[in-house]
């Protein structure tokens, strides 16, 4: 099976964490291993654990750095990284469904979050499957309607919606 791609993209405190928590629960559920990928937009370094050893390791220099124990692997790497570097990592693991928090202008089918009429210049963005509003509007899923979005989103993951399908 191929790793099927899914972004959800919005403003900051418009859901999308809440969301991809519960898309995660719900594929799981139904059998899917589920990846994510979190842009961090909001500026500024991620950080390491203060005072751990792959810290320590990261802080002497090393540009990739990881730690493995009781089946979690943890990995630090330094430099930009290209959205399409970053999912030839993903590639190697064992994922039927990679959630990409952000990225907004990459090419992968996306699930907008507005939180109000001022975002809904997010569905002019390429791909959008569905969206997800905190008001109700036309064309949006309100933010209550979680079983009717789940749905959709389910469906798209089985092969059985379509980018295309705004309704």
């Amino acid at each position: 099976m191929v790793m099927i791609i899914l972004q959800v993209v919005g403003y900051q405190n418009s859901g999308k964490t809440t969301l991809i928590e519960k898309i995660i629960k719900r594929l799981c559920i139904n059998g899917y291993r589920v990846g994510t990928l979190k842009h961090h937009g909001h500026g500024g370094k991620v950080t390491l654990p203060e005072e751990k050893d792959t810290t320590r390791h990261a802080e002497a220099g090393a540009v990739v750095c990881a730690v493995e124990g009781d089946g979690t692997f943890l990995l630090h790497a330094k430099g930009h990284w290209e959205l399409d570097e970053l999912l030839s990592v993903y590639e190697r693991f064992p994922l039927d469904v990679l959630l990409i928090e952000g990225f907004k202008h990459a090419p992968y089918p996306k699930i907008v979050c507005l939180r109000s009429r001022e975002d809904e210049h997010l569905l002019h963005l390429k791909n959008v499957l569905i969206s997800i509003s905190w008001q109700r509007t036309d064309g949006s899923f309100f933010i209550e309607d979680e079983q009717a979005y789940m749905e959709r989103i389910i469906a798209y993951v089985k092969g059985e919606q379509h980018v295309c399908d705004r309704s």
